[in-house]
């Protein structure tokens, strides 16, 4: 057993190294030249944050006034988090001004841009940073913003930025039109595979949006590469994003925090990617959960003690997850077959969390929308034996949504 960890730790190591590349993020693309002319004389509303940085760590709000002069930025729009990312999941931020430019938040009153705020914007720029996970908001604020641009005719470019968990990950169930929503607001599985560049260009079609759309491509990303091997610098999306792997964990413990069955290490300095509780035994946990031969990963006992939030200074016994193949790693998957460990190990508290969030309306009602249907729900209570139908429900999601992503993969970005 010893021999396996140090042998999943030495391929945990080396995966960096494997295929790496000085990747051009879209920004550095567009000012390759100089001010570009696609820019020349227009008055700019950007839609950014603190993660949108190059190679030097600088953000695209600066390269854009820097590069100003044949065209004016007159506008600012930022997602979930804010401009700087101090703001916590969820929580509302309101409009300010930043160095003379009205700053408008998209996560407080508006979740659009108006026609007030558009006024004087003849082009949108996009430029984010996103996690590869449908319901990490970023994606809906794009989306939002490019009907708004197709109803006011102001074209807009996204300048296109790597997935994290590189462009080959595809997991999760797909979405209703019932629960389409803010958490989830194209029909696309959980983890889908894309770039928001690519994403963008199937929401235009495949929603018949009509926005006047142009992405600028990265050089020298493929598909293959995490972001680790990108050899660009990480800035944290949000609070409890701190690192460039932490994407790969997000999917994968999400939804159990949301159930709140578990500390999933929110609180805690490994955020995402923890799963733990006093009750839990953490290596009868380890085993049952290594004994599933999930692809991709493996499960290390864990002993930990959160800061704050669920199970604040109390000892927790868990599992640290370790991500020791990302081509293969199947992060909803995974999280759906710990809940079926975690229905016939503990049978009671996995009941009473579910209870829990049965007794909030809304909070059954964003784990509906986070999971895209009701289904999910009813196999986790109603099925004694959850892991396989849950699977399957991942696989023909997958099946269904691989020729729908073909048409809008951008070919430079193949290996």
């Amino acid at each position: 057993m010893r021999q396996m960890k140090r042998i999943f730790c030495l391929i945990t190591l080396l995966f960096p190294l494997l295929v790496c590349a000085d990747v051009q993020v879209g920004v550095d693309v567009l000012f390759a030249n100089g001010s570009p002319n696609l820019l020349d004389g227009k008055r700019i509303g950007l839609i950014t944050n603190q993660s949108a940085v190059n190679r030097e760590l600088k953000t695209t709000f600066e390269l854009i006034k820097e590069h100003a002069g044949r065209y004016q930025l007159v506008a600012l729009f930022a997602p979930e988090h804010g401009f700087y990312g101090d703001a916590y999941a969820a929580e509302n931020v309101d409009h300010q001004e930043i160095e003379g430019v009205p700053l408008y938040s998209l996560h407080g009153s508006h979740r659009r841009p108006n026609e007030e705020m558009l006024a004087g914007v003849d082009l949108l720029i996009y430029d984010i940073q996103d996690l590869g996970t449908r319901s990490y908001t970023f994606l809906s604020t794009l989306f939002y913003c490019m009907e708004e641009a197709a109803i006011h005719g102001i074209p807009l470019v996204v300048l296109d930025r790597p997935n994290p968990m590189g462009g080959s990950v595809i997991d999760g169930p797909l979405v209703e039109e019932e629960w389409r929503s803010f958490l989830g607001y194209i029909n696309i599985p959980y983890c889908h595979g894309m770039t928001v560049g690519e994403l963008a260009l199937l929401f235009n079609s495949e929603y018949k949006v009509g926005c006047d759309l142009t992405v600028v491509t990265m050089s020298d990303w493929k598909r293959g590469m995490t972001f680790i091997q990108t050899r660009l610098p990480w800035a944290p999306t949000s609070p409890q994003i701190p690192e460039p792997d932490t994407p790969f964990y997000y999917p994968t413990t999400g939804l159990l925090g949301h159930c709140s069955m578990v500390s999933i290490g929110i609180g805690y300095t490994l955020p995402f990617k923890l799963m733990g509780a006093p009750w839990i035994k953490a290596d009868d946990f380890a085993s049952a959960l290594n004994g599933q031969n999930l692809p991709g990963v493996y499960f290390q006992p864990y002993y930990f003690r959160p800061f704050f939030g669920k199970f604040k200074n109390e000892t927790c016994q868990g599992v640290r997850i370790v991500v020791t193949d990302p081509t293969c790693f199947l992060p909803v998957t995974t999280q759906y077959t710990v809940m079926g460990i975690l229905k016939n190990l503990y049978p009671y508290y996995y009941e009473d969390a579910l209870k829990q969030m049965s007794n909030s309306r809304s909070k059954m009602q964003v784990f509906h929308k986070l999971n895209g249907s009701e289904t999910i729900y009813e196999i986790l209570c109603q099925e004694p034996y959850v892991v396989w139908k849950l699977r399957e429900i991942c696989v023909k999601a997958r099946d269904a949504f691989l020729p729908v992503r073909a048409k809008y993969l951008i070919s430079s970005y193949e290996s």
